[in-house]
């Protein structure tokens, strides 16, 4: 009889504990079940983490990865780019900078004629140089013109391209190739007394097509 008894208490006793066991078990599984934003956790806990992540979070604002402040607001990091300025010219000055160019390089390819609108508007932005278009192009020196087709009056005559108008359009649009060069000139065509100024008293840039670049 008390065995019998004694052996009725440890099975219940095992019940207990096995039925306590699962119990526990179904908690663990669905607090793992559980949506991540529905398991509580204190703003220390989140700043704390936040800190652990703080150089992770550096490296990936300096590449421009959005990333969430300790609040949950989510917050982008970006680099703004600065466009260079283009120039803005009226109707008349256009048409000097398109006939200048057409006249001193209108048989040279696009980037040879953009190289001439490019020297044209560095004189324009250089203090050594009248400060508009017009005044840089007809510019005389002890009553010499800056450029040979305002002296033979062919600047006048040109018909412009489309070529031109392209070439013309890309150097106010910001794109310069002339290494800052503020003179050109042709050596075939030029005057051997001018390129001899030009050889002993500027700093020569590079070549293309018929002309020689200087400053």
């Amino acid at each position: 009889m008390y065995k019998k008894a004694v052996g009725l208490l440890i099975l219940c006793n095992m019940i207990f504990l096995a039925g306590f066991a699962c119990v526990c078990g179904l908690g663990r599984t669905k607090l793992m079940t559980r949506p991540t934003a529905q398991i509580p956790i204190t703003l220390q806990e989140m700043e704390a983490k936040a800190q652990a992540c703080g150089e992770g979070r550096e490296e990936s604002r300096a590449l421009g990865i959005a990333g969430r402040a300790v609040s949950g607001q989510r917050v982008v990091d970006f680099q703004v780019l600065e466009q260079e300025t283009a120039n803005v010219l009226d109707a008349s000055e256009l048409d000097v900078l398109r006939r200048i160019v057409e006249s001193e390089a209108g048989s040279e390819d696009e980037d040879g004629r953009l190289l001439v609108a490019n020297v044209i508007l560095n004189r324009v932005n250089d203090d050594k140089f009248p400060s508009t278009v017009t005044e840089v192009v007809f510019q005389q020196e002890n009553g010499v013109a800056q450029f040979s087709p305002v002296a033979s009056g062919r600047i006048y005559r040109v018909d412009v391209s489309e070529e031109t108008c392209e070439a013309v359009d890309r150097a106010l649009g910001g794109e310069d190739i002339s290494q800052g060069a503020l003179y050109f000139a042709s050596r075939k065509h030029a005057d051997s007394t001018k390129m001899r100024w030009f050889d002993e008293n500027l700093e020569f840039l590079f070549e293309h097509g018929g002309h020689e670049f200087f400053k």
